[in-house]
């Protein structure tokens, strides 16, 4: 009775510790809980994404023929990108200070609104001014089985899905392209949107715009899963196999 005991506990250790380590590899596994994917799909028949700016951005302003008083201008000669500084930072109470103008409140404003917001002002000193605002702090998130995850820079007004999974390598071998999760933060909440890629209509995903802030999970296939199991399971069903051999040759004395 004891040695049946002892087996009965062994082999439930056992199976708690298998399933403990299946379980440890499920992060940001499928979650049934997820948005409609014809909310994204809806804002791009709207056509009315544009990234706001906010706190804490880095942006560049662009005025032509005024480099002295452009901040990282696009219209110089050197490179103007974050790398080499040539920004300016919007602060907590969503201004930027800019020179020859000082203080401007840009936060709220998209890019282009923005960009007229500087021509009004330029325009008591300069003629016709040409204006570009740029946010050079943008990103989005590739995890998962693509062939290399990382955050990703964004510096275009439209940037879709898969210009993101192109740039982190595209999808791994072992990638469940039929579960990947476009994740986004949507005032204090973050939604859950699950795109079959698989599929021919998958075409219309790449019309979706991303947003700064965006991750794209692509989840592993059951046979990687499987196979990562694999070396969990042999040494307890090893040792399992032997307490049964051991149980019945002593059962038999």
């Amino acid at each position: 009775m004891k040695f049946r005991n002892t087996f009965f506990f062994i082999f439930s250790i056992a199976s708690l510790l298998i399933f403990a380590g299946c379980k440890s590899r499920n992060l940001l596994g499928r979650n049934t809980n997820h948005a409609d994917i014809n909310e994204l799909l809806a804002e791009v028949d709207s056509g009315k994404y544009e990234y706001i700016i906010k706190t804490d951005d880095k942006i560049s302003v662009s005025i032509w023929n005024n480099e002295e008083i452009s901040v990282g201008s696009i219209f110089g000669i050197y490179n103007s990108n974050e790398v080499y500084g040539k920004w300016v930072l919007v602060d907590a109470l969503g201004d930027v200070a800019l020179p020859k103008i000082g203080k401007v409140k840009l936060s709220g404003l998209s890019c282009k609104a923005a960009s007229d917001t500087l021509v009004r002002i330029y325009s008591r000193f300069i003629v016709s001014p040409i204006v570009v605002v740029r946010v050079l702090n943008m990103e989005v998130t590739a995890l998962g089985e693509v062939r290399n995850a990382g955050n990703y820079m964004i510096d275009k007004d439209h940037n879709t899905i898969l210009e993101v999974i192109g740039k982190a390598g595209g999808f791994d071998f072992y990638a469940d392209m039929k579960h990947v999760k476009l994740i986004r933060k949507v005032g204090l909440e973050n939604k859950e949107y699950v795109l079959d890629f698989s599929k021919q209509e998958a075409l219309l995903y790449n019309r979706i715009p991303l947003h700064s802030g965006d991750v794209i999970y692509v989840p592993t296939k059951a046979a990687k899963t499987l196979e990562k199991r694999t070396p969990i399971v042999l040494p307890f069903a090893s040792a399992i196999t032997t307490i049964i051999v051991l149980f019945k040759f002593f059962g038999t004395q």
